[in-house]
């Protein structure tokens, strides 16, 4: 049974613990409403950008491109977004599970990190790591992404790597955050996410058209695709810095509230050896007392 010296000093260490988590809390909080602002702001651009080329390509036909087309390559690039720093529930473990249920072998698979949490998880399960963007995630730029995106698709073109994929959290609301995998490359026509009712009405008719091409497709590609594939991932950075900051601060709540139910099941125990201590001592004292007088 513990001490009561031993139950203070716990109790003290899980008070120390909650201090911890309710300012981590805090942090996590005013973070979140400024990384929670620029991903709703910037999600109906990118919504935008990926339906605008689903829809250009499902008006042209016939057309050969290399970025419409797997390479001869069957090695797989995966940008895995994940944070650089713990305490944030299952976000990371979600993702790393993510990528190693996906279906793409690990022999195939060239991780492009950017997170460290990732990065390590998916090392220790056997991925090879290609490449380390770690640093990124702590303020992503769009820049980054343009330089992600140029040195992918230069290995695209080099048949390198047959397919790009990307992997990220998807920012819901603060209690849900979806793990999501995508495809980048090849850009496939029949991908495209349900639009509204609204929107899906007014594209149907428009659809039966071709989609003409100045000066020639080939250059029309060449331009746009390396800008959708930036927007998407930047717009993943965004995404997944507001659910890194949404589930840090529920991960944190719950720790406040557990440390708080711990320091209180500990006061009781500490109450009740403590009577017990005093209750001991003054039968000791009785029956001393007794004894003197017998």
């Amino acid at each position: 049974m513990a001490t009561m010296r031993d139950i203070k000093r716990r109790k003290a260490s899980i008070e120390s613990t909650e201090q911890i988590t309710k300012a981590m809390k805090l942090v996590a909080t005013v973070k979140l409403q400024k990384s929670r602002t620029r991903a709703e702001n910037s999600r109906l651009y990118f919504n935008k950008m990926y339906r605008t080329i689903q829809e250009m390509l499902k008006k042209s036909q016939g057309i050969e491109h290399k970025y419409l087309k797997a390479g001869d390559s069957k090695k797989k690039a995966v940008i895995v977004i994940t944070s650089n720093r713990g305490l944030a529930g299952g976000y990371n473990a979600n993702i790393v599970r993510l990528v190693a249920g996906s279906g793409i072998s690990m022999e195939d698979a060239k991780i492009f990190a950017v997170g460290r949490k990732g990065r390590d998880g998916l090392s220790r399960k056997g991925y090879e790591i290609t490449a380390d963007y770690s640093e990124v995630i702590n303020e992503p730029l769009y820049s980054d992404a343009m330089q992600i995106t140029k040195e992918l698709l230069a290995l695209f073109e080099k048949n390198e790597i047959g397919e790009i994929y990307l992997a990220y959290t998807s920012f819901k609301n603060t209690v849900s955050q979806i793990p999501k995998l995508i495809k980048l490359l090849p850009v496939d026509a029949q991908a495209s996410e349900p639009a509204d009712d609204g929107a899906e009405a007014s594209m149907q008719k428009p659809d039966l058209l071709l989609m003409n091409y100045e000066p020639d497709e080939s250059e029309v590609l060449d331009a746009i695709i390396p800008k959708y594939m930036s927007s998407l991932i930047y717009g993943a950075f965004l995404e997944a810095v507001a659910s890194e900051n949404g589930a840090r601060m529920t991960a944190m709540d719950s720790a406040t509230n557990n440390a708080e139910e711990m320091i209180s099941k500990l006061s009781l125990q500490y109450n009740r050896a403590r009577q017990g201590s005093i209750t001991q001592e003054l039968t000791e004292i009785i029956a001393g007392a007794n004894a003197i007088e017998g």
